[in-house]
């Protein structure tokens, strides 16, 4: 990776800041930035504000990595915050690195605690922030700004709003997107992993990546398939959705195909730790949110040669091929739009084998983790002499 020498013996210790440290593309993404940066270069402190989850902190291969939870109760109160400045005054980094708004007020004490490099990222909404229209936060984020040297934002969505809503100075904010292990991710399509009797190698099987919540809006993806299988009457042993991921949402999802009796289309895989074989089963990824930073599970997709559809939010458009532009980004809540959009690939096995060749190399050239480490590498070797 090019640059990637540090200029001085003594490793660069980075405190992640982060609310938890469990399962997600935040944490993820964390994980992958601290294996791939040089290990003899830094030394990382991950600071929980709540805690961690111990299987998750395992995935993190390096041996320069500490990471202690502050276990903040429940509520308001600001007594960790004195708990959190007595620990990074006694680890003395070089740089504090907190992460979206439930981490952001960790900026206060790594200040007064003269942490000499301070970095604040912003990967995505809250659902309680849905386009960071919530003045409250709106208001927070400008209190905490003296705080921070840099800012880090991950779709051109959250620079926008860095820059009019909070308004932070241009020169100050870095637009570094997520990137994807295209060596793990990669295309392999088969129907090994699919129940028996579901698919077929020339069925079209859409398929959906996430934990089943309001934020995620698998609805809308459930519904629009749901009309587009109804529509295609002729087509109907043809047309399959995978949904993989579990949360609240199950009961309705499982309901609105029961109503429409279509269980035979419609699995529903439960969570599964083994995405990236069950990505070689889809043909089409689908993204219903309404909200999103950057996708880690697009980007995944993407690796794996599908096609994508997705919502008008966050960074999902900055992902997409340029001549997708128009016909796979839909707005939130048009679900004749993605039915639309889906119907694209209905009896086009030529077009699905031409853009997946096109997604793969969009996301090698752009979007892999080598190029991901070095925009934080050099984020990080800004201020260092």
């Amino acid at each position: 990776m090019a640059n990637m020498e540090s200029a001085k013996s003594k490793p660069t210790h980075i405190v992640h800041m982060v609310y938890a440290f469990a399962t997600g593309g935040l944490e993820n993404g964390v994980v992958n930035i601290i294996n791939r940066l040089p290990e003899d270069s830094y030394r990382h402190t991950i600071i929980c504000v709540t805690d961690h989850d111990k299987a998750f902190f395992a995935r993190i291969a390096t041996n320069n990595t500490d990471i202690v939870d502050i276990k903040k109760p429940a509520g308001n109160g600001i007594a960790w915050l004195f708990k959190c400045w007595k620990l990074i005054r006694k680890l003395k980094p070089d740089i504090c690195h907190s992460r979206n708004l439930s981490a952001l007020e960790a900026q206060l004490p790594a200040f007064i605690a003269r942490v000499p490099y301070r970095i604040h990222g912003e990967h995505g909404w809250d659902v309680n922030d849905l386009g960071g229209c919530n003045t409250k936060y709106q208001f927070l984020r400008r209190l905490f700004k003296p705080f921070i040297h840099q800012y880090v934002a991950l779709s051109k969505e959250a620079v926008i709003y860095l820059t009019n809503k909070i308004k932070v100075k241009s020169e100050d904010i870095h637009h570094i997107c997520n990137g994807v292990d295209i060596d793990k991710f990669m295309p392999n399509k088969n129907r090994t992993l699919l129940p028996k009797g579901f698919a077929n190698n020339d069925s079209l099987v859409f398929g959906t990546v996430g934990r089943l919540a309001q934020v995620k809006n698998q609805t809308l993806l459930v519904s629009a398939f749901l009309t587009l299988w109804q529509q295609q009457r002729q087509l109907q042993d043809k047309l399959r959705l995978v949904i993989i991921g579990d949360g609240i949402l199950l009961p309705k999802l499982k309901e609105m195909v029961a109503l429409a009796n279509a269980e035979q289309a419609v699995w529903f895989a439960g969570r599964r730790d083994n995405v990236a074989q069950l990505m070689h089963q889809l043909d089409v990824f689908v993204l219903p949110s309404l909200a999103e930073g950057i996708s880690n599970t697009l980007l995944e997709a993407m690796a794996s040669g599908l096609p994508y559809i997705a919502t008008n939010v966050g960074g999902n458009a900055d992902l997409v091929l340029p001549q997708h532009e128009h016909s796979h980004i839909v707005e939130v809540y048009d679900e004749l739009a993605l039915v639309k959009a889906m119907a694209q690939y209905v009896g086009s096995s030529e077009q699905l084998i031409k853009d997946s060749d096109l997604v793969r190399a969009h996301c090698q050239k752009n979007f892999s983790l080598a190029v991901m480490v070095d925009n934080y590498h050099q984020l990080y070797q800004k201020n260092y002499k």
